[in-house]
């Protein structure tokens, strides 16, 4: 329905990004450590996009790109995987990451993300290793982290953003914990990913 969303950024957390595009705001939920070019500058941002639609609700979805909106969209192909886990994935296994880890049929790299098991992982690289496109030889991720200062606010920020994925309050809160015991100076980026294998 929608192909893209063009306009200026009104407000960004670590998994959400609302656009205002001709004074209406449209939330997005969006892979954590996702850079939107020109989000920094408050300039006008393309976002591409998916919207799903549910019974209960409708969601949208943005990306940086179209590759990363695509590579979301093959994602939810697989058996078991909701918006939610596809997030979780391109979160944790950016751009290229979970291109290399398809192709090398890393079964490790898929349960090492918090909420996939065997199984799924199994299904992931069954149903894509035909499917995804190769990586890039140049190894740069289509996701890039954003750097982030460090902020009173990043235990809460961490929350919300594996809240906006999919997690209950209190297991987001459990595995941010955890992953602040690893690496207490993380950035807020860097500890989002490592509570995702928490």
């Amino acid at each position: 329905m929608y192909e893209y969303l063009e306009g200026k950024v009104a407000r960004s957390g670590p998994a959400r990004l609302v656009v205002d595009v001709a004074g209406v705001g449209y939330d997005l939920a969006v892979p954590i450590g996702a850079r939107f070019e020109g989000a920094d500058s408050k300039g006008t941002v393309r976002v591409w996009t998916h919207l799903a639609v549910r019974d209960d609700a409708h969601e949208l979805y943005g990306f940086p790109d179209r590759e990363t909106r695509e590579l979301f969209r093959l994602l939810l192909r697989v058996r078991g995987v909701g918006g939610g886990l596809a997030l979780g994935i391109l979160s944790s296994l950016p751009g290229n990451s979970l291109l290399e880890a398809i192709a090398a049929e890393n079964l490790k790299a898929f349960t090492a993300i918090r909420g996939v098991g065997k199984k799924t992982a199994e299904q992931i690289l069954l149903d894509l290793r035909d499917k995804a496109p190769q990586p890039s030889q140049a190894g740069s991720d289509v996701l890039v982290p954003r750097a982030s200062d460090h902020a009173n606010g990043s235990v809460e920020d961490a929350v919300s953003a594996l809240s906006s994925i999919g997690y209950s309050e209190k297991e987001a809160r459990r595995s941010v914990d955890r992953a602040l015991k690893k690496t207490p100076d993380a950035d807020l980026e860097t500890l989002v990913r490592i509570a995702l294998r928490e």
